[in-house]
């Protein structure tokens, strides 16, 4: 077996893999150049900076597997390493203490003010009154994320004897408690939070998950701390907040374009920033390139990864029966994650028709997947779905029945939360998924490009059309219409599919709307 390193990982990591094949070290290949060596090689271990495209897959003849010596796999492209059979593992447990420990070290360094007093002084300054500092104790540090390092940072805050809350849905109340932490909502969060620290994954609901409208609502004497993904807080918000005073400070070791040569932030003497070092200690890198080369050897030997990125190959008669329903599973928890309110505390997935003579756990991990992909580190698949879910204090639950009254299969999933439960069920029909059920309602909605407003309502005359009109006068395209009633004149459901989302100023007329329960507008 033949393996290529392209990118800097630790010495223990290089000589654990030469023990089991023949390896090459080639540091900063071009693209051009990675394309033209990848056809000789059965694996690739990378860290952040090669991208491995899908030109690189298609031409990586030979690939089995491919190691990314870290969390993040922004820069592998999956899918395609998916479709080509390629297993792609991370190592996301090999430095979650040096993010936390980081995340620990810029909060003190924000609350004493030490970037700025040591370079005062070393320019020949004795400033002592220049500098007063807050102490941590006694202090509220807001986590937003309460994943892996999430937690670890709140572990050692617990020793700075600080009081510590949360935000993360999909975290049970069980779990917040027995790390010594308060769930609440993002708005609670910001308003209480003398310091607020952000632990959670970069996506399109995550991205300017800080802004100018929730920088508006915290402490003048806050300070911000981001080692998670750049882009989740506003670059130019935070700065314009710290410079007009409504934020005292912040730390910043990641950036929306890094490398950061050139940022915004690097213009406030009251923003402490790192070159995105939250893992860069001697420990983390060998802990990650000592985990990333165990993985791959074990898929070079035909054994499990234990943080496999995408789901390892079915058995083919498995596959032929399960393989439609894995998108159909991917987009009910997606719906659930957007549709459910309050703490999660169970999960309880039921299979009906063919599917249950089958291998569920590839639809278990697809459903978790969904759910979860929004506020997880890393990806859930078949392998770590179970652990991440237990590390969540999530229970799941499976339940099987070979007989299906309505469909031919049926994946239906019920979330508990501390507000109630959410139900949504899915099946496969021409080929395409269709979401079959919300809660009591049966509906048939294909997800598609574009939006979702899904609307509980009273069902009366004239109630659609004002909804359409307020529609109609914002200029967004109803592109589909789904209305499900439980009796005449009873509780109804309305899903409408939009070509644009509604603003904060339509969602509110449409609440003013006599008779409308709730408004939620979804993404599929």
């Amino acid at each position: 077996m033949k393996v290529l390193i392209a990118d800097p990982i630790a010495a223990e990591g290089i000589e654990a893999i030469r023990a089991h094949a023949e390896v090459d070290v080639a540091l900063g290949l071009s693209p051009d150049e990675l394309i033209g060596r990848i056809g000789d090689y059965d694996a690739l271990v990378v860290r952040s900076e090669t991208k491995v495209t899908r030109q690189v897959i298609e031409a990586g003849s030979k690939l089995q597997v491919i190691g990314r010596a870290g969390v993040g796999v922004d820069n592998i492209d999956v899918d395609a390493a998916t479709r080509r059979g390629i297993v792609v593992v991370n190592a996301p447990a090999g430095n979650i203490v040096s993010a936390a420990e980081h995340t620990i070290a810029l909060m003190l360094a924000l609350a004493r003010n030490i970037p700025q007093a040591n370079a005062v002084l070393r320019s020949g300054e004795w400033r002592r009154h220049d500098f007063l500092g807050i102490e941590v104790r006694g202090k509220t540090l807001g986590i937003i994320g309460l994943g892996n390092v999430g937690s670890e940072v709140a572990r050692r805050a617990k020793g700075l004897e600080m009081r510590i809350i949360a935000h993360d849905p999909f975290v049970s109340l069980d779990h917040a408690r027995t790390l010594g932490v308060e769930l609440v909502s993002l708005d609670e969060l910001l308003r209480e939070s003398d310091f607020i620290t952000v632990h959670t994954p970069l996506t399109g609901k995550t991205k300017g998950l800080i802004g100018a409208k929730e920088l508006a609502k915290v402490k003048p004497t806050v300070r911000l701390i981001n080692c998670s993904r750049g882009g989740i807080i506003d670059e130019k918000a935070l700065f314009e907040a710290i410079e007009a005073g409504r934020v005292a400070g912040a730390a910043i070791d990641v950036f929306a374009e890094e490398p950061a040569r050139e940022n915004i932030l690097f213009k406030s003497d009251r923003i402490v920033v790192t070159p995105h070092l939250a893992a860069s200690t001697a420990e983390a890198q060998t802990s990650v390139a000592l985990d990333v080369v165990e993985q791959v050897v074990a898929v070079l030997r035909g054994e499990p990864a234990r943080y496999a990125v995408n789901l390892p190959l079915m058995l083919p008669e498995t596959l032929a029966v399960v393989g439609p329903f894995l998108g159909v599973a991917v987009h009910i928890g997606r719906l659930l994650t957007q549709l459910a309110e309050g703490q999660v505390s169970t999960i309880a997935i039921k299979y009906e028709g063919e599917l249950a003579n089958h291998d569920s756990a590839a639809l278990k991990a697809a459903v978790l997947g969904g759910l979860l992909e929004a506020v997880c580190e890393e990806r859930v698949n078949l392998v770590n779905a179970n652990i991440i879910a237990k590390s969540r204090g999530l229970k799941v639950t499976e339940q099987k029945d070979p007989v299906c009254e309505n469909y031919g299969n049926l994946i239906t999933v019920e979330v508990t939360t501390s507000a109630g439960a959410t139900t949504v069920a899915g099946t496969v029909m021409r080929g395409e998924t269709h979401i079959v059920r919300v809660d009591s309602y049966w509906i048939d909605v294909v997800p598609s490009e574009g939006y979702f407003l899904f609307s509980d309502h009273r069902d009366r005359p004239g109630l659609i059309g004002t909804v359409g009109m307020i529609l109609g006068n914002a200029d967004i395209n109803i592109s589909s219409m789904q209305v499900s009633r439980l009796e005449p004149r009873g509780q109804a459901l309305m899903v409408l599919g939009l070509d644009e989302p509604i603003g904060e100023d339509e969602r509110r007329k449409l609440l003013a709307i006599p008779d409308v329960y709730t408004v939620k507008l979804v993404k599929l």
